[in-house]
Order: structure tokens, then C-alpha cells, then sequence
């Protein structure tokens, strides 16, 4: 115990304010890939990776197997290697966050307060009516970042936006209805856009688990990019609306026009999210999954 405790003392004595910003800077590191791999299948292969290299460790240094562990030495290097492999997805949306963040301290923008009044008033007219007759609907608002890749994989419209384009875009069995629509501005860029499917359980987890694959592709979205999605289910009419990776469900009209002023502040001046808030949304947004 003396021992221990002369140890102990040994390393206090070391440690400087540098070392302590050292280890602050490590956790944190590792604390940032935690959390955005966060109710991914990510996070499941990372645990069992880990779980791995424990029982490796475990087994080179308290059995002798001297063929076990050339082979666990050996593998090694592969297997570290392979990480980038099976990570590739995450790292590249990591990456993404990064180079599409702003500026390292927060900074405002000005909107043009009548066309954003005009796209929020459409959008949410659209959804209440495409909710009454049980039309379902993916209409995606571009923020920030920029949605050229996957406006590319639909049909391109250039047109001003109103409700009664959306409703037609919607209609069951029409060319355009399957896809998302992208809203860029007071102007419907494309429709019929193929969106990125979310790889995270938030829907498996939801009480009601008949959400389909408009709901995944709205989650899927929000996880790839600023942008807001709406939903609007097929089967029972609910509206939705999606943004960093969470989902806000069972919407009426009057809290999706206000939801959506909140995110885009018409009146006034809007909040451009500063590098922190771009690399770790969830910590600066409010999360709620129902």
C-alpha cells in the first residue's frame, strides 16, 4: 500500500498544467467519435471490435500460446488497417461536418424575410392538407449546406413554390410522388430525389414501428447534412420533421410553422451554426423521439 501510494505521489508530482490540457484534448477527442457514433451499426462494430481486442490481450498474457499469440501479433497491423474500411461511412460524414462548418465563433446572416414566409406558409399548408387525405410526403429545406448531389438524382423543376405544386407532386400513383422533393430558397429545385436512408436505430426503437422508408430517408438526411425534412406518413397521416439525426413526430400545423420559424428566424436575423454546433448538433439542439 506504501508502495501504491509513493506511486501515486510519483506521477502527481509530474503532472503539469500541459499534461492536463493533454488528456483534455484526448477526451475529447474520443468523447467527439463517441457521441457521432452514436445509435449507429457503427457503434455496434465498435464495441464488438473492442470486445475482441480485450479477449486477445487477455488471453496473450495470462495463457502461454505461443502460436495463438504470433498469429493475434501478426493480425495485428491488418486489423488496424481495416478500421478505415468498416468506419469509412462515419469518417466521411466526420469529415463532411468539418469542412462544411463555419466559423469558429457564431456569426448571423440576414433572410429575406417574405420568400422564407412564403416557402414556410406553402410547405406547411401542403402538409396539412397532404395529411388530411393521407398523402404521404418527403419535403426537404435546404439550410446551409449544399444539396446539388442529390437534386441531381431527381427531376429538375426550377419552380416557385406553393401548396398546390406540392399537393400535385404528392398525388398517388403521379411520376413525382415517390422521392423527395428539395426546396432550395422560395423555389422548388427537384422532385422525385433519391435521399440517403438512415443507418441509426431510432426507428426500431419507436413504440410504433410501422414507419417506412420516407421516414428513414428524412432521418437520413438530417444525419448527412443541416438540412430540414418533413414527413408525412402514408398510413396515418402524421407529420414529421426531422434535423441532426432526431425526429419530432405527431406535428400539427401550428407547431410545424413554428418549429420551422425557429429553425430559419424570418423575422430578423438567423443563427449560422459555428463549428462546434456543426461537429456535435446533438448538444446544442433539443432532442426528442416520440
Amino acid at each position: 500500500m506504501t508502495e501504491f501510494l509513493n506511486n501515486l505521489f510519483f506521477i502527481f508530482q509530474r503532472i503539469s498544467w500541459l499534461s492536463v490540457f493533454d488528456i483534455l484534448l484526448v477526451t475529447l477527442i474520443f468523447f467527439g467519435l463517441l457521441y457521432s457514433l452514436r445509435d449507429t451499426q457503427a457503434m455496434a462494430l465498435l464495441r464488438g471490435m473492442i470486445l475482441l481486442v480485450v479477449v486477445i490481450i487477455l488471453l496473450t498474457s495470462l495463457v502461454e500460446l505461443p502460436a495463438f499469440s504470433w498469429f493475434a501479433q501478426n493480425s495485428l497491423p491488418a486489423l488496424l488497417l481495416s478500421i478505415p474500411v468498416i468506419f469509412a461511412p462515419e469518417i466521411r460524414r466526420t469529415l463532411e461536418r468539418l469542412g462544411r462548418a463555419g466559423t469558429v465563433w457564431p456569426i448571423t446572416i440576414k433572410s429575406a424575410d417574405v420568400a422564407l414566409e412564403q416557402t414556410i406558409h406553402a410547405v406547411v399548408s401542403a402538409a396539412a392538407r397532404l395529411s388530411a387525405r393521407q398523402h404521404g410526403a418527403l419535403i426537404i429545406l435546404q439550410r446551409l449546406d449544399n444539396l446539388e448531389e442529390y437534386i441531381r438524382t431527381g427531376v429538375q423543376m426550377n419552380a416557385r413554390i406553393t401548396p398546390e405544386i406540392l399537393l400535385q407532386i404528392f398525388y398517388p400513383n403521379t411520376p413525382l410522388h415517390d422521392g423527395g422533393v428539395i426546396i432550395v430558397g422560395p423555389q422548388v429545385a427537384a422532385a422525385a430525389c433519391v435521399m440517403p436512408l438512415s443507418a441509426s436505430g431510432i426507428l426500431n426503437r419507436s413504440p410504433d414501428r410501422q414507419m417506412g422508408l420516407r421516414h428513414r430517408a428524412a432521418l437520413g438526411t438530417s444525419e448527412a447534412s443541416d438540412a430540414i425534412a418533413v414527413v408525412v406518413s402514408e398510413e396515418t397521416g402524421a407529420i414529421s420533421i426531422a434535423h441532426a439525426g432526431r425526429m419530432l413526430r405527431r406535428l400539427d400545423p401550428d407547431r410545424l410553422e413554428n418549429i420551422l420559424i425557429a429553425f430559419f428566424r424570418p423575422h430578423g436575423e438567423t443563427h449560422k451554426p459555428n463549428i462546434f454546433e456543426r461537429f456535435l448538433p446533438g448538444l446544442f439542439t433539443k432532442k426528442e423521439d416520440k
